[in-house]
């Protein structure tokens, strides 16, 4: 296939794209990144839902709640506390390396990473003193469990550093086994250790060994992306332009920051709406959905560098047929996981126990925002990574906005149905902004049906 006619036209899109390409190398190493993303994602969803399984047995409806809402926190404000620097990464390095700026690229390297970890320590001892502060409002159970996800913050950002740094040298493995396989393992072992020993699994204990495991992972991959970078990476002098970073890692923040409150507003809703158990199921509901959101998140990871290279080189052609490439397979894979885990949604609930099956039926509803939104693929990464970061974080705003609207008008009456339609809901009102901004901002035809050009 490789080896044909120069006058016969390439055909399909992964035709197209070869031809685009000049070679087949870019698409196939494309494919087998986004591949080895999705099956550290799989595997560990598969550890993570082990996990949250033995969890929500183990501790019981009321602690399981518990842990759920303070280990959302943690998720939320520790992947917006690096500044977006983690994703702002795969367009700063791709483009130092392209224009050999190499001292800037050496300081970016430690220099990041020591910005957000003391960022990170300062903010999460202002927030223990905001927990200390609203405690006669809290509950008494939550109180422990939050000062220890304060505890998690520095950790799990310098972590999501690392994995932007990794992941814009193509080293997939060292960014994402640390945070999904390596913690995922950790929990489990700290946690059944501690019932092995008798001990009672609280939401206490169960923050505690996460946190360790969080602390544990980013050391263990702190040590080994140093030693990858020194074998890589030149020695010389380093340069720092904060300022610059941040110019351009502040929007992408915003981007990223107001995805994850579209992501997560539907829990944190539920927590102040609900009872405890009622947040566990519609948990265990958006747990087994989360196969599907891998797919799109590992070709994201995958192309984002690629699309600030080649914008980087004025390769207008080549950055066309990749994003036409990247949407297919984000689509295609996303619709056959959702109809599986559809099929099988019962028995996989019923493993969290019993009476989590009755949110079976939720998951229909959260599937259809899934679906729609991974018919136009990781457009969000191509506008950051193009310099339109301002607007694609307007959309995301304003989806976040309609989530909040409607998960506070849907929740209290409908519950985790309510929810689950809210953000399905903003999540098509999202793909609709999207993909009219990168028509008239970039005229790329994004969604997966309908002729492109």
């Amino acid at each position: 296939m490789d080896t044909q006619s120069a006058t016969v036209p390439p055909a399909g899109p992964l035709g197209r794209l070869r031809a685009m390409l000049g070679t087949s190398n870019e698409a196939s190493l494309t494919r087998r990144l986004a591949g080895t993303i999705f099956i550290i994602r799989v595997v560990s969803a598969a550890m993570a839902y082990l996990s949250q399984i033995l969890l929500a047995r183990w501790m019981g409806g009321s602690d399981y709640g518990v842990y759920v809402y303070v280990w959302t926190w943690v998720l939320l404000l520790g992947s917006m506390m690096d500044f977006g620097i983690s994703a702002s990464a795969q367009k700063i390095i791709p483009e130092y390396r392209t224009s050999g700026e190499h001292a800037l690229l050496r300081g970016f390297l430690s220099g990041s990473r020591w910005l957000t970890f003391a960022v990170s320590s300062i903010v999460s001892l202002l927030l223990a003193f905001v927990v200390k502060m609203l405690s006669p409002w809290i509950d008494a159970g939550e109180m422990v469990p939050l000062y220890l996800g304060c505890l998690t913050l520095p950790a799990f950002v310098v972590a999501n550093t690392q994995d932007g740094i990794a992941r814009s040298h193509d080293w997939m493995r060292l960014g994402l086994m640390p945070q999904f396989i390596v913690r995922q393992s950790l929990i489990i072992g700290f946690t059944a250790g501690a019932v092995a020993l008798g001990f009672h699994l609280g939401a206490a204990a169960a923050m505690l060994a996460s946190a360790s495991a969080v602390w544990i992972a980013m050391i263990g991959q702190m040590l080994v992306l140093n030693r990858r970078l020194d074998g890589h990476i030149e020695p010389g002098a380093k340069a720092y332009d904060f300022r610059g970073w941040l110019a351009i890692s502040l929007p992408i923040l915003l981007v990223e920051g107001f995805y994850l409150l579209l992501s997560y507003t539907d829990v944190l809703v539920l927590q102040q709406f609900r009872p405890s158990e009622e947040v566990g199921v519609y948990f265990a509901v958006v747990k087994t959905l989360a196969l599907v959101s891998f797919i799109h998140y590992a070709m994201s990871a995958t192309t984002a560098h690629r699309f600030a290279e080649y914008h980087a080189q004025g390769d207008s052609q080549r950055l066309s047929a990749y994003v036409a490439h990247a949407i297919k397979w984000t689509f295609w894979p996303s619709l056959a996981a959702t109809a599986l885990l559809l099929v099988f949604g019962k028995p996989l609930l019923w493993l969290f126990g019993p009476q989590f099956v009755g949110g079976y039926d939720i998951m229909f509803v959260a599937a259809i925002g899934l679906v729609v939104r991974s018919a136009i693929g990781p457009v969000e990464r191509l506008l950051n990574m193009l310099g339109h970061q301002h607007i694609c974080a307007m959309a995301y705003a304003l989806a976040f906005v309609m989530n909040v609207v409607l998960c506070v008008a849907l929740v209290p009456r409908y519950g985790g149905h309510g929810a689950a339609a809210a953000t399905s809901i903003s999540l098509t009102f999202e793909t609709v902004l999207l993909f009219w901004i990168v028509r008239q901002r970039l005229g790329l035809h994004v969604l997966v049906f309908g002729k492109r050009g």
